[in-house]
């Protein structure tokens, strides 16, 4: 989504929301660096110190990180998920009992409200992950895995449900991280094909049973292995999208501000 120069009332308003919605918009992905203060500046034509000011608000709401010396990352993609984030701070064992109503219900949902597309893609999903599992490709694995789940609560056409969840993503997919990183080279990971088969045949009490039964032993896991992560915003497991660890993303080039743009303040 191309920033555009804004208009001389309520800039610092105006830059926060053409920045909330780059990075809402999967302008900006999670755990990305955005443009340089400068590149912004220039592409929104205003001044630095209302740049800074909206990175600020920004970096206080949960969306953005400031990182000293490095540059600025997208470190949630809505508030509620930045919200959740600072919440929920190292304990994995909460953020899997949040899940569990979730993706219970998602499921129970899902097996009455599908579509045969939707069926499609979960089955798509959980075969990346399979592909994943045995080239013991790790972060593939945590995306797929993460994206069944999603796509598991998407197909109970509940609104809500579905908004709530996707509120969850970041810290859910951190959540798949943490369970799997041990899993991945020591023992068979929790199968989920269980779970596709009762939604594929519409049978909402064998959903409820498979998902709630994974969710179970995946906090059995945690609690036996003592897993958890380092913090989940911005520091969760190595290759979490939004981890904060690892190489940085590229820079994403700015489009410039339109003619006739309003000089910096």
């Amino acid at each position: 989504m191309p920033l555009a120069a804004t208009q001389r009332s309520g800039l610092v308003d105006q830059v926060i929301s053409q920045l909330r919605d780059a990075i809402h918009q999967g302008e900006w992905p999670l755990g990305e660096r955005i443009p340089t203060e400068a590149a912004l500046v220039a592409s929104l034509g205003v001044g630095r110190n209302t740049v800074r000011e909206a990175v600020r608000a920004l970096a206080h709401s949960g969306l953005l990180e400031v990182r000293q010396g490095d540059g600025t990352y997208v470190r949630a993609t809505s508030e509620v998920s930045g919200a959740i984030r600072r919440l929920a701070g190292s304990e994995l064992r909460e953020v899997l009992q949040v899940r569990r109503p979730l993706e219970v219900e998602g499921a129970r949902l899902a097996a009455t409200e599908r579509t045969d597309e939707e069926l499609a893609l979960l089955a798509d999903a959980l075969a990346r992950r399979d592909r994943a599992w045995h080239a013991q490709r790790f972060d593939e694995f945590v995306l797929a895995d993460a994206e069944f789940h999603l796509l598991t609560v998407r197909a109970s056409h509940n609104t809500l449900l579905l908004e709530l969840y996707r509120g969850l993503t970041e810290v859910i997919t951190a959540s798949v991280a943490a369970t799997s990183q041990t899993t991945l080279s020591n023992a068979e990971p929790i199968g989920h094909h269980g779970l596709f088969d009762a939604i594929a045949a519409k049978d909402p009490d064998r959903a409820v049973a498979e998902a709630g039964g994974f969710l179970t032993e995946l906090l059995s896991r945690s609690d036996a292995d003592g897993l958890s992560w380092r913090g989940v915003g911005g520091a969760g497991p190595v290759g979490v999208p939004g981890s904060g660890q690892g190489p940085a993303s590229p820079r994403r080039a700015v489009p410039r501000s339109a003619p006739g743009a309003a000089p910096p303040c």
